[in-house]
């Protein structure tokens, strides 16, 4: 942060000839400052530079109201904020405004009046761009005299005003974010009544409260959230409304594992010690992210309500919190995340996912654990052949040394949660055709991998109904 501008009366400020510029053309002139550096600007928001971002730079550059459309988790809020960033780092305005008066183009009485008396010896302070956010959620209780203002009899009474003074009047939220960005959050939930009132102050500027018409030409970008499944469930957005917001944005959940897998990484909020005594191997990862994508496509969610990115993140936390607490357990300083410890993971789904009608009757640990299972069964044959339904028994399948080696009389695996792993390699590697499958299929997996590709063999295989998988109190059983 650069230090603050050292200004401090109107008459200095004439003196150093600085402009002033409206919100739109702050944000237009350092968006254009910064595409022609060749500068990013929605920092560490992954899946959405060749979508969402150009047309929210668009929106940007033709200074438009803006409205993000999209489900729950879709980073609409946090791009909202990054707009900040686009903003000049101080401006100035009349000291004690209420609504942040811009010293050159006052709007408020308050500010006209010092003027007027205090001319070039006016005080000037300064607002950070940090402190130009204004955000507001949407509920149904939410009133005019929030958004807009109303008339203050306490304020009357100490000034010994009548209420038909214009200076009885408290000014809402809107007015207070006068050159600053206010994000409305969940649009369609604010009732229509109250959508109707921001009409003029979006195409005119007009603020009438308790039949004061008051003239003040406010200075705002307004960005709205929305969510299209409010359409149908609570409210909507009204037609004159919508028609005065420049530019609607749809945005969009990650288009692929790998995108995924950035944003879990990048929103992750985990203990240094968790990073360094817990490994995670690369296929655990992937299995993590693809449960969302799965979860998006099941007949058990509502596909309306959508999964949010949050899901992914949270899962991972508590996938490496459940291999920590073993490591706990065991008294190990270091560990690895087995594909057991994905019980571990089953709160973050069952919190994050809206179940239709037959997922509510299903259960929603039910739910969860289908969607782990659905998850390896789709990525097994990323890395194995895939698994046939129905084989020759006189035809020896990629699978039928496993298979054999089960049918044997000491062939099951039983593997705890809170084994050491001394105990959970030694029960893998009693498993000899585990080894030649991955020499044959996988021969360039880490070895710090293997234990784990090994176990999600045998999971493979019993989502694919050629093992028995049991989960009992204190963990799994093959056989």
């Amino acid at each position: 942060m650069t230090a603050k501008p050292d200004i401090k009366t109107l008459g200095s400020l004439k003196a150093s000839k600085y402009k002033v510029k409206s919100i739109k053309d702050e944000l237009r002139d350092n968006l254009r400052s910064k595409i022609l550096n060749r500068e990013s600007v929605f920092e560490g928001i992954f899946g959405y530079e060749n979508t969402v971002i150009p047309q929210l730079e668009h929106a940007i550059l033709s200074r438009h109201n803006i409205n993000l459309l999209g489900l729950r988790g879709q980073a609409k809020t946090r791009l909202a904020r990054m707009m900040t960033s686009l903003l000049d780092e101080w401006i100035p305005f009349i000291g004690g405004s209420e609504i942040n008066d811009d010293p050159f183009n006052p709007i408020s009485r308050f500010a006209k009046e010092l003027i007027k008396e205090e001319e070039d010896n006016t005080p000037i302070e300064w607002l950070h761009r940090d402190e130009r956010f204004f955000e507001k959620l949407a509920t149904p209780d939410v009133t005019v005299a929030d958004l807009i203002g109303d008339v203050d009899p306490i304020k009357a009474a100490n000034l010994k005003l009548s209420y038909a003074d214009d200076r009885v009047i408290h000014f809402g939220m809107i007015p207070r974010a006068n050159r600053c960005i206010f994000v409305i959050n969940e649009l369609p939930d604010l009732q229509a009544r109250i959508q109707v009132s921001l009409f003029n102050i979006l195409q005119e500027g007009d603020v009438q409260i308790r039949g004061f018409k008051v003239r003040m030409p406010l200075d705002i970008q307004f960005v709205f959230t929305a969510n299209p499944e409010d359409y149908t469930n609570r409210g909507s957005i009204v037609t004159p409304l919508k028609d005065r917001i420049g530019s609607q944005i749809l945005t969009h959940y990650p288009e692929n594992i790998h995108i995924a897998k950035e944003i879990t990484k990048y929103e992750s909020s985990l203990d240094s010690r968790q990073t360094n005594g817990v490994y995670v191997p690369s296929l655990a990862k992937d299995l993590l992210e693809q449960i969302g994508f799965e979860a998006r496509e099941s007949e058990y969610v509502d596909s309306k309500s959508g999964v949010s990115a949050r899901m992914s993140i949270t899962a991972f936390e508590n996938l490496l919190s459940t291999a920590e607490r073993r490591s706990l357990l065991t008294g190990e300083e270091k560990t690895s995340v087995r594909l057991s410890d994905f019980v571990g993971v089953i709160p973050a789904i069952t919190g994050k996912v809206e179940l239709v009608y037959e997922g509510e009757q299903e259960g929603a640990e039910a739910v969860a654990q289908m969607l782990i299972d659905n998850a390896i069964r789709t990525l097994f044959t990323s890395y194995f052949p895939k698994v046939e339904k129905l084989e020759k028994k006189t035809v020896e399948g990629p699978f039928s040394q496993i298979t054999d080696w089960f049918l044997e009389d000491d062939g099951f695996l039983e593997i705890t949660d809170e084994s050491s792993d001394e105990n959970y390699a030694k029960n893998l590697n009693r498993i000899n055709p585990l080894d030649e499958i991955i020499e044959k299929y996988q021969p360039d997996t880490k070895p710090e991998d293997i234990l784990f590709l090994k176990e999600f063999i045998l999971w493979g295989l019993a989502v694919n109904k050629k093992l028995n998988k049991e989960r009992f109190k204190t963990g799994v059983f093959f056989s």
